[in-house]
């Protein structure tokens, strides 16, 4: 099951800039531990799959996983051996673009030293360096 957008207003995007800090989901917020990115970069529908996968079947079906991102931005790929000109190439897939400080993946309803082994997992099949987290104690 391939995460993308349903509808798009434009089919075909530009790249954009990853500079800066993440603006939102830098905190914890519905479970109790969260995998957090240290570095900008773009995370594709599937690699958001594979970590979906790790994570639900370290948990053998206990447990409560949230994904904190979502794959809205296409990125557009010409066939291989086209020359050059005759316009921008049709979508190819799906990513999510990241900054630093954004949590990818929450996990809560199980013991911490499992949700870091199924963290730790899924962090593998990412191209970018996370790090596991614990929710804060809100006031």
């Amino acid at each position: 099951m391939a995460m993308m957008p349903v509808r798009m207003k434009f089919r075909k995007m530009q790249k954009g800039q990853h500079a800066g800090l993440t603006k939102a989901a830098s905190m914890v917020d519905f479970g109790e531990y969260g995998m957090q990115c240290l570095e900008r970069g773009r995370i594709t529908n599937h690699q958001i799959e594979a970590c979906r996968v790790a994570i639900n079947r370290y948990f053998n079906r206990r447990g409560n996983v949230w994904i904190r991102i979502f794959p809205d931005k296409s990125v557009s790929k010409k066939p291989a051996e086209t020359r050059m000109g005759k316009g921008k190439g049709a979508p190819d897939h799906w990513v999510a673009v990241v900054r630093p400080g954004r949590i990818l993946f929450e996990v809560g309803n199980i013991p911490k030293d499992i949700a870091q082994n199924a963290l730790r997992r899924a962090a593998a099949k990412l191209p970018i360096k996370t790090r596991f987290v614990e929710r804060l104690e809100r006031v």
